[in-house]
């Protein structure tokens, strides 16, 4: 188990350079750079939109060839007077248009994304294995198939256009919108959780549909082996044998979609942090998209990057928990 861990932790780094020069080429593909935004902004405040470009390309580093600009973000190359100061000195750069750290900005707004997350893979893990295995054990029933009804449902309707409706004619019919001015955790815990709890609950059972298929389809295969029909023989009582012999074993492919929904989530969480004004990580990266803000890009997809290659190694280790048949040599 060591042995392994330690291999697939080092097998992280490359992966993580490949994510970093694919970033950092392609958001500096996306029409136009940041000086085209600087001047549009310059020209809606002030009538004017005439800037001294090769100025700011100089100021801002982007006046030397590409592969030097990764080179210097990376750590690989010193800056002209501030020598080696990127990535591997452990600096991710700093914002454009904050002029504040993309490492401090992200830890600033990491709590709200992660308190969401969090919430909707409970709410998701809620809804999905109850009604999975209650499929499962009452095959071809009623409520077999209104289970199924509500997880094509959850993998049919899209977390956002689901979000825009709860914005929208709630408030059209009834005069009630969520909550929109962020309260964080440490000053009221209720009211943080009232903010959250509607995004989280949306994003929760879009993530539950597949969860749920899995759980259904993985226990109906477990209640076929013949461990199980040997324990039924005992004697055990339904719960037991569901819970004890059949769950755990049906519980792998269901935590690998666990562990694969996690990029979805952070993806999902971009347009539901616009959707409910919230001031997380996904919003971060779609402000800085729009304002083409490269520090912050290649920051912040550096870090969920690195994020998700950590949570997929930690769920690669749990089965070797959840199936003793599962060794690591």
């Amino acid at each position: 188990m060591i042995t392994y861990s330690i291999r697939r932790s080092l097998l992280i780094i490359p992966t993580l350079i490949m994510i970093t020069i694919i970033v950092f080429l392609l958001v500096r593909f996306v029409p136009g750079s940041v000086i085209d935004v600087i001047e549009a902004e310059m020209a809606q405040m002030s009538g004017t939109g005439v800037v001294d470009r090769a100025a700011v390309e100089r100021e801002l580093g982007l006046d030397v060839p590409v592969h030097i600009q990764y080179g210097r973000w990376m750590g690989f190359l010193p800056y002209p007077e501030e020598g080696f100061s990127g990535v591997i000195q452990g600096n991710l750069g700093t914002s454009i248009r904050s002029d504040k750290p993309v490492a401090e900005e992200i830890l600033n707004r990491l709590p709200v994304t992660l308190e969401l997350g969090l919430l909707a893979i409970l709410i998701g893990a809620l809804v999905s294995l109850p009604i999975g295995v209650f499929s499962a054990i009452r095959q071809d029933t009623l409520g077999d198939y209104l289970g199924r009804t509500i997880a094509i449902l959850g993998i049919s309707l899209p977390a956002f256009w689901v979000g825009t409706i709860v914005m929208l004619y709630p408030s059209l019919w009834w005069g009630w919108s969520p909550p929109m001015k962020f309260i964080p955790f440490t000053d009221d815990p209720l009211e943080n959780l009232g903010m959250l709890v509607i995004p989280a609950i949306i994003m929760g059972l879009f993530l539950s549909g597949a969860s749920m298929r899995m759980t259904r389809t993985m226990m109906l295969e477990v209640l076929r082996q013949d461990y199980i029909r040997t324990a039924w023989a005992k004697g055990l009582s339904e719960r037991l044998v569901i819970i004890r012999h059949a769950l755990k074993n049906a519980l792998i492919p269901v935590i690998t979609i666990i562990g694969l929904q996690l990029p979805l989530m952070i993806g999902g969480a971009v347009i539901i942090e616009q959707i409910f004004s919230l001031p997380g990580i996904g919003r971060l990266m779609l402000t800085a998209i729009n304002q083409r803000d490269y520090p912050t890009v290649s920051g912040l997809n550096l870090f969920v990057a690195g994020f998700v290659l950590i949570i997929n190694l930690g769920v690669d280790l749990t089965y070797g928990f959840l199936d003793p048949r599962i060794r690591y040599t």
